[in-house]
């Protein structure tokens, strides 16, 4: 009798399982909310991220579009012949006043010694003829007319003329002489060299360019849209491409125009409207000078190098 009931007792202490419907959909439920959770949280947070990226570029307006710029200083000699000293390689740096190329002086050196001969000769006969003109004037007339006077007087002024042609073709010659030797008129660096010893310079045509190494300096391309927040003077922080160091600087200048192409003047002189117009309007950048204050011990400065700048605004400026 006791074996019989111990299966009844089992079946007594042995929890009853809920066949609800309803209790087995609770866990499906709670998964299926745990992504729209998380994506709730996401969006939030970039929603938190994008006002603090706004906030940021209007209280310090910034811009990836900047290009490293400088003066280039473009060489041309100033008389022709063969080039027969070439001290320089491109990408060398020199300094003011360093020889750069020299053209054969053999004919101008013949030149100021022909102007020189002239010279003394036009000196010779101008003081001659202002000694005969002043004893001519001393004559009376009976000894001489005051015609032959005159002539004398006007030979004498002639002479002089001469004379100072002379010494002014001699100033040319010597000046010439001195300008077959080009020296740099600036500290910087020699860039795209072409010329060759033996090459023919010819007078006015550019042989040597040189990157002035004290001219660098950053332009920023702004958003019209932020101007407003940029003064000059304001200090600027500079991150060139492939370098980890920051450059420092300062707004030296906004620049007041841009090209627009609508100003364009046509055949008849009115203004060229292009008449296509979309509804997506961009803002236009804006050039803005950037002075460079500091630059890192390492970092080279190549003009048309990439940067990004962002403007750090004084406390006076806000």
């Amino acid at each position: 009798m006791s074996d019989t009931n111990a299966p009844a007792a089992t079946q007594a202490r042995a929890p009853v399982r809920d066949q609800s419907p309803r209790a087995d959909l609770a866990p499906v439920k709670r998964l299926h909310a745990v992504p729209v959770l998380i994506t709730l949280m996401a969006l939030f947070l970039a929603g938190i991220a994008a006002w603090a990226m706004w906030q940021s570029y209007v209280e310090a307006p910034w811009t990836r579009d900047g290009t490293v710029r400088a003066y280039v200083v473009t060489i041309a000699p100033e008389v022709s012949g063969r080039v027969v000293q070439l001290p320089v390689a491109d990408n060398q740096f020199v300094h003011k006043g360093d020889l750069l190329i020299g053209i054969d002086p053999t004919d101008y050196a013949i030149a100021v010694d022909l102007a020189q001969a002239a010279a003394d000769q036009a000196s010779a006969n101008a003081t001659n003829a202002q000694r005969e003109a002043e004893r001519r004037a001393k004559l009376s007339l009976l000894e001489t007319s005051e015609e032959e006077k005159q002539t004398y007087q006007t030979t004498a002024v002639a002479a002089a003329a001469t004379s100072r042609q002379a010494v002014a073709n001699l100033a040319q010659a010597r000046v010439n002489l001195q300008r077959a030797t080009i020296r740099s008129p600036v500290n910087g660096y020699v860039t795209n060299l072409w010329v060759q010893v033996g090459d023919y310079a010819t007078a006015r045509q550019g042989i040597i360019s040189l990157v002035d190494a004290d001219s660098y300096w950053v332009d920023g391309y702004f958003l019209e849209t932020t101007l407003k927040e940029i003064r000059d003077g304001d200090q600027a922080t500079i991150k060139l491409m492939g370098y980890p160091d920051l450059l420092k600087g300062h707004v030296g200048s906004i620049a007041r125009g841009i090209t627009v192409a609508n100003a364009n003047r046509g055949q008849s002189g009115l203004a060229e409207v292009n008449p296509i117009f979309t509804w997506v309007r961009l803002a236009q950048r804006m050039p803005v000078r950037i002075q460079i204050d500091h630059v890192p011990d390492g970092l080279r400065l190549v003009a048309g190098q990439t940067a990004t700048v962002q403007i750090e605004k004084s406390a006076g400026s806000r």
